[in-house]
């Protein structure tokens, strides 16, 4: 097997360095150390040679040093899901767990992901891109679409920098926040509906988890803070038709993008039955509280189970 490109057999991986990629540089670093921390326990649960590897900018010679075979990413938001450090693995023959660079690249970055959306056929909010808060600010009042609005940075994950905006007032101070953060300034037309995320794992729709957050929207806190008293129901709630459908633009996402391994896709669900595609996550948290582990778990694939699988997707994807 060259280089893993096609992936590994667990009596392969059994006698391999595997290197837990995660913290890293990012505004999620703090949820990458749970998510690595996590991982890296269940693997070594199951009888792996596992070294965790805090990401910074010594991370080539740290690899080296710990002789590591195949990595594991762990990683969130800018430098770990951007397509940066998956091209650093490939340059030195490390396969690694999720999507290569191309699909990594433009699944972090919200406009250019849309974009692919829109061209497939792929249901999602209408939207406009800013490269500055100026030109945002300049065109408030000429936005092809009424408030609420939903204003966000187009290249940070976790809700990070997200809001949703009622007034020109609110639209003002989302913008200068938003463009604090990585990435042009993209301004969507709020859809009003529930909010579910389905989960893909090699190329499967796994199922779909609605989540009801006791804040406004699921954000940060209600994602991460403990007692955010947000609610996870699986199998989401939903009418068959609309259960296929959610998985269906889950599928056709992570295809569109050509993602590997897993990915959760944020949808809406409206009252009158449309389906809206939010954004995907070609690196899906895997904490106590992540969702894809939820989903996973409903179909039978416990935590450690569904590390182990996907540790044996590794490959090169270049």
């Amino acid at each position: 097997m060259t280089l893993g490109s096609r992936g590994f057999t667990p009596e392969e991986l059994k006698a391999k360095r595997v290197g837990v990629l995660y913290g890293g540089l990012s505004s999620e670093r703090e949820v990458s150390l749970r998510t690595g921390a996590a991982v890296a326990g269940a693997l070594r649960g199951l009888g792996y040679d596992v070294v965790d590897i805090d990401v910074g900018k010594d991370l080539p010679a740290r690899l080296i040093a710990e002789k590591v075979d195949v990595a594991w990413l762990a990683l969130h938001g800018r430098f770990g899901e951007d397509g940066c450090i998956q091209g650093l693995l490939e340059a030195m023959f490390i396969p690694y767990t999720g999507s290569g660079v191309m699909a990594s690249a433009v699944g972090m970055d919200k406009v250019y992901a849309k974009e692919i959306f829109v061209s497939r056929g792929i249901p999602t909010p209408p939207y406009r891109a800013f490269a500055s808060a100026e030109a945002a600010l300049a065109q408030a009042d000429r936005l092809p679409f009424p408030f609420p609005v939903v204003v966000k940075p187009s290249r940070e994950g976790s809700s990070v920098g997200v809001h949703i905006c009622k007034t020109r007032e609110d639209y003002a101070a989302a913008v200068e926040d938003a463009s604090k953060h990585a990435g042009t300034l993209l301004v969507e037309q709020f859809i009003k509906g529930r909010e579910v995320q389905g989960g893909v794992l090699d190329n499967e729709a796994l199922g779909v988890i609605e989540v009801k957050a006791a804040r406004e929207f699921y954000d940060y806190e209600a994602k991460y803070k403990a007692g955010s008293g947000t609610q996870y129901l699986f199998p989401a709630p939903l009418p068959p038709d609309l259960y296929a459908r959610v998985n269906e633009v889950s599928l056709a996402a992570h295809v569109a993008l050509g993602c590997s391994g897993g990915s959760r896709s944020d949808v809406i669900v409206t009252e009158t039955g449309d389906v809206f595609l939010l954004e995907i996550n070609t690196l899906p948290g895997m904490t106590a509280s992540s969702l894809l582990p939820k989903i996973a778990a409903g179909r039978g694939i416990d935590f450690p189970a569904l590390c182990e699988r996907l540790l044996r997707g590794a490959s090169l994807k270049a």
